[in-house]
């Protein structure tokens, strides 16, 4: 099984949203269908970043990483690649 970290952004107010999932496409769709207290008030949100790892513990790893980064500019230019 795979699973996935990843980085949504609000289109309401700019802002992200980082998760792990092992269902990538049923996750955002619960996002977008206000099934996610945390997202709920946020819609609609976009998926901007994934990333694969091979076990969950992975993927929790980094993204507690993302998430203690606090910061949307040093992800969008480090993490996401934008200038």
């Amino acid at each position: 099984m795979e699973f996935f970290v990843y980085i949504l952004k609000s289109l309401k107010d700019d802002r992200f949203y980082i998760g792990q999932t092992n269902d990538i496409a049923s996750r955002i769709e619960r996002h977008n269908s206000g099934q996610v207290t945390a997202t709920k008030n946020r819609r609609p949100l976009v998926i901007i970043h994934t990333e694969k790892f091979a076990t969950r513990a992975h993927a929790m790893q980094r993204e507690k990483y993302l998430k203690s980064l606090r910061s949307q500019k040093y992800i969008l230019k480090n993490i996401i690649k934008i200038t």
